[in-house]
């Protein structure tokens, strides 16, 4: 961060910073233009740039939520793309890659990611292809979103303690 931020850009960074923390993507140029109280998409996107110029964003013009805060600090979760056989424990030789994490994402660290596959989920928003973050517990509880492995199968369901 070359320089310091007027009072107007450091509102414009908290409300991108607030919708990411709330949204988990960041906003589009209307939606940005929307929150700050603009009429216009060049009003935001001028607030961008001068956040980009001043290097506290960096702005990804060929996406529609291209926006990327610079000013976070990030840890790193394994991607898993297998979960191992027997043990309940992740195995190191299972990940994948480390995708970089904003703190703060969650409100409680993860202990690593999985790829969704199939759409038995998406009427919870889950698709296939997503990735989804993963806290391993001893409980959960009826009606949470749950990582249950039965059999040697793993698969991402509602937890219906009601069931016998």
């Amino acid at each position: 961060m070359s320089e310091t931020l007027t009072e107007r850009q450091t509102e414009v960074l908290a409300i991108i910073r607030d919708y990411m923390q709330v949204n988990g993507i960041p906003p589009t140029h209307a939606e940005l233009a929307k929150a700050i109280g603009v009429s216009s998409t060049r009003a935001a996107a001028d607030h961008l740039k001068a956040l980009e110029r001043k290097g506290y964003i960096h702005l990804h013009s060929d996406k529609p939520r291209g926006i990327q805060l610079l000013t976070e600090s990030f840890y790193e979760l394994p991607l898993v793309g297998l979960v191992a056989a027997g043990s309940p424990l992740m195995a190191v030789e299972n990940v994948e890659r480390r995708i970089p994490v904003p703190d703060g994402l969650f409100s409680s660290r993860p202990t690593y990611l999985l790829r969704v596959r199939g759409d038995s989920m998406k009427d919870a928003g889950i698709l296939d292809g997503d990735m989804i973050a993963v806290q391993k517990t001893e409980r959960a509880r009826h009606g949470q979103i749950v990582v249950a492995r039965i059999n040697d199968e793993v698969t991402v369901k509602y937890l219906d303690s009601q069931s016998p």
